[in-house]
């Protein structure tokens, strides 16, 4: 029997950690859930964010999904509920934080920086990471919204505007003595190579994608539900989502997600 992982972000961008987790624990059993109808959750507030984790819960709970651990593929969400959905639920929930600590570690500069949502950029949770593991390093922080919307064209479509990407990034003005930019959402991942030749190769690119897998595959064989033997047999990637989504791409499941208000624990 093979463990049941569900990644869930606010869209496409968890597909990046999800790559990395697939690649460590090919044997597993997949869902992806996106909370697409709030898309981006760096516009959301924290109070909503946690609303919705609580509502994941719920649906997980009454669909009998047998999930074993949730992994919450979303920076914005992780910063901002992580602590509060754990309270709710037995199952192990493995979040996602912007890679600070092995960006201070590998600047050449002293001068990092973070790109991630606003959510993420302002909250305590990224303040915490900064003074514990980049207080002997200069952090320029650094959001946007819009790289959120390119991102998810550029997965369905594999079309990318390059003008509106040059002009986010252009309005950016990430200072020149960086070495080291985080992709702090992970939606950004998917934009990492036309980022990248922005920079013109200038500036190295971390993201948490290998860190969670790692992290996920350690629970996992400390629960024992790691596959004894690799099997051939490759099972379903189940989709889910909160709202349509206009691609052939992927068969997504539509699904609703019930206010906490209404749901039995709460």
């Amino acid at each position: 029997m093979s463990a049941h992982i569900m990644v869930f972000d606010s869209g496409i961008g968890g597909t990046t950690v999800l790559e990395h987790i697939k690649q460590s624990i090919p044997d597993a059993q997949y869902s992806y859930f996106m909370d697409n109808a709030l898309l981006p959750y760096g516009a959301q507030s924290q109070q909503t964010i946690i609303n919705r984790l609580y509502s994941l819960i719920h649906f997980i709970n009454s669909n009998k999904l047998s999930v074993d651990l949730i992994v919450i593929a979303c920076n914005t969400a992780s910063t901002s509920a992580l602590s509060a959905v754990r309270k709710i639920t037995s199952i192990p929930i493995v979040g996602v934080v912007p890679a600070i600590k092995p960006a201070a570690e590998l600047t050449r500069t002293n001068h990092i920086a973070l790109l991630a949502t606003p959510a993420t950029v302002t909250s305590r949770y990224t303040k915490t990471l900064i003074t514990e593991h980049a207080r002997n390093v200069t952090v320029n922080l650094y959001s946007s919204v819009k790289l959120v919307a390119l991102a998810e064209q550029y997965f369905y479509t594999q079309a990318l505007d390059m003008l509106k990407l040059h002009q986010e990034l252009d309005s950016l003005k990430v200072d020149k003595n960086t070495d080291v930019l985080v992709l702090g959402c992970t939606h950004f991942p998917i934009l990492a190579n036309p980022i990248r030749e922005y920079f013109k190769g200038d500036v190295q690119l971390l993201d948490s994608g290998q860190a969670i897998a790692n992290r996920v595959h350690f629970l996992l064989a400390q629960s024992n539900l790691l596959a004894k033997k690799p099997s051939d047999i490759k099972k379903p990637l189940h989709y889910y989502a909160t709202a349509d989504i206009n691609s052939d791409k992927l068969a997504i499941k539509l699904v609703t997600l019930i206010d906490p208000s209404q749901c039995e624990e709460h």
